[in-house]
């Protein structure tokens, strides 16, 4: 089993940052495909980007590309979302999630389904 824990969620100006975390855990834990996805009310789960194994490849949704930036930390079992010029547009609940097979990044990796893992979500809330 995979346990995921975000953080670093919170409420900011428009124009600001931040860096949001999720750890993994679990005695089968192992480094596969992640993604940070996030809902807002009344809206579909939509993936904001989705990082490889390794880390040297990443996935980004259109609407944060040059915002958000992806990365990895496989020796802690971490996975960060760098949020900077954050706009209201970006108020949502954001999702860690990890694929449960070892499949390298594809283009499946941009739909939840392909998902077996979800943390618990953290609120972020840009202010106007």
């Amino acid at each position: 089993q995979v346990q995921l824990v975000e953080s670093g969620g919170g409420l900011v100006q428009a124009g600001g940052s931040l860096r949001l975390s999720c750890a993994a855990s679990g005695r089968t834990f192992s480094s596969t495909v992640m993604a940070w996805f996030r809902q807002a009310p009344g809206k579909e789960r939509e993936a904001v980007g989705a990082i490889s194994r390794s880390g040297v490849s990443t996935y980004y949704a259109d609407s944060v590309k040059g915002r958000f930036t992806m990365s990895r930390d496989n020796a802690k079992n971490t996975v960060y979302l760098q949020m900077n010029s954050l706009e209201p547009e970006d108020t949502a609940v954001y999702y860690c999630a990890a694929d449960g097979l070892f499949q390298n990044l594809n283009l499946n990796h941009r739909y939840p389904g392909t998902y077996d893992y979800w943390g618990q979500g953290t609120q972020v809330t840009v202010s106007s």
